[in-house]
């Protein structure tokens, strides 16, 4: 009997972890499903464990995915840097498209990522399609696991993955029914969202802390060109908190190499300016206390956030912070998004509240001087922030208990039942 195998494919640091989850529920699942009862005398059990492989980052590869490359080293966000990198990008779509057909994997998993996943899983339905037939059999499941923001922008998409896809994992309650509406063929399933279970243990293990001034803490993202456009702002803006508020500051960022660049672009903001006589509201970089992962902890010993739009509000929503947004891209890639986006927010916590409970600014309202006023009118205000932790603690709710990884790995197997 042939081991199940399960291509997977995760090209950011948040889908890498997704995948690594997933990755270990299915190796689990798999196993459990194999080892039902059979008429084999001596059944091969060590033969049937799972195989995976694809594209994806360093914690795909600690949960055992054999890496075809790092795809997370390619991140890149918006319509101008995906036009800048497309050689590079169609190099590695048809390295993994003739992977796949190589090895011709039983399913095929696309992480997030929807730019890149939903091509790949068109361009692999449409090589069975024309390849269909007596002498080849090859016609593997497609399952997208977080779905692209289709509702958010492009809501025509939906018709594609629809023909496309054998199974779509939401993480967002609202999702499935916003599916049901348009494409009722489409099999969505609403697993939970997987953080539920990264940081319930982690939940309610605070350290003491021996600093009673209020603490900040910067999440400008967790790509490059995120730092480039974010840094700068952010330097000025903790400039500014400092000239009226008592605080500490603090960022978290994925890996050395952001830590470097945000230590560079933090520090050159300030090369040649010039502060008024007295003024020592200027932070370096240095007296930020800069850490690589350990999100958790800083999280709840912070009293306000400032961060980019996107998974990290969700985290930020998971333990009750109040949180300033903000995100600026290229000119070319606002002057399309404003176009096509639908949805009032790009902040995750305001969709699912329907109101605006993190305040947000986008492109040219992304101020220094607008998200220092935010960021301490939250610290100032206790009643506001009380009120936001009310309607956070809602937003949770509505995620579902642990096991999302668990639920999503048994509905995949239970493709093949």
């Amino acid at each position: 009997m042939k081991p199940k195998t399960f291509m997977i494919i995760a090209g950011e640091a948040s889908g890498d972890m997704l995948a690594a989850e997933l990755v270990s529920a299915l190796r689990a699942k798999v196993l459990e499903a194999e080892s039902a009862p059979t008429n084999d005398v001596q059944p091969l059990r060590t033969q049937l464990a799972p195989k995976f492989f694809g594209a994806g980052g360093s914690k795909m590869a600690a949960a055992g995915v054999e890496l075809a490359f790092d795809m997370t080293k390619h991140s890149v966000i918006g319509i101008s840097d995906v036009l800048k990198n497309y050689l590079k990008f169609r190099r590695l779509f048809n390295q993994l498209l003739k992977l796949a057909i190589e090895r011709q994997p039983d399913v095929i998993i696309g992480v997030d990522y929807g730019g890149f996943n939903l091509r790949f899983g068109h361009a692999i339905k449409q090589y069975v399609r024309k390849h269909s037939g007596i002498f080849q059999g090859w016609n593997p499941k497609i399952v997208q696991f977080v779905s692209p923001q289709v509702w958010a922008s492009r809501p025509g998409r939906a018709y594609q993955i629809a023909r496309d896809y054998d199974l779509l994992l939401s993480i967002f309650p609202f999702e499935k029914d916003w599916y049901a509406r348009r494409v009722p063929k489409l099999r969505v399933e609403f697993v939970g969202h997987p953080m539920v279970d990264r940081w319930k243990a982690e939940s309610g293990m605070l350290k003491a802390e021996t600093d009673s001034r209020p603490q900040v803490i910067l999440l400008p993202g967790s790509r490059t060109n995120e730092l480039k456009r974010h840094i700068p702002i952010l330097a000025e803006a903790v400039r500014l908190i400092q000239t009226r508020c008592d605080a500490r500051f603090c960022m978290v960022l994925p890996n050395e190499d952001l830590v470097e660049l945000a230590e560079n672009l933090w520090d050159r903001r300030w090369v040649g300016s010039t502060l008024a006589e007295g003024d020592n509201s200027r932070l370096p970089f240095r007296a930020l206390r800069c850490q690589i992962g350990n999100l958790a902890e800083s999280l709840q010993q912070s009293n306000v956030a400032i961060a980019s739009t996107g998974t990290v509000t969700m985290e930020c929503a998971f333990f009750g912070v109040p949180t300033v947004t903000l995100y600026k891209t290229s000119l070319l890639t606002y002057e399309i998004a404003k176009r096509i986006v639908t949805v009032k927010s790009l902040t995750m916590p305001n969709l699912m509240a329907n109101e605006e409970v993190y305040p947000e600014f986008i492109q040219n309202a992304a101020t220094p001087e607008n998200i220092a006023d935010a960021a301490l009118e939250l610290l100032q205000n206790e009643s506001r922030r009380v009120k936001i932790k009310t309607q956070l603690a809602k937003v949770i709710a509505s995620l579902g208990g642990p096991g999302a990884s668990h639920r999503a790995a048994e509905v995949i197997v239970k493709l093949f039942g």
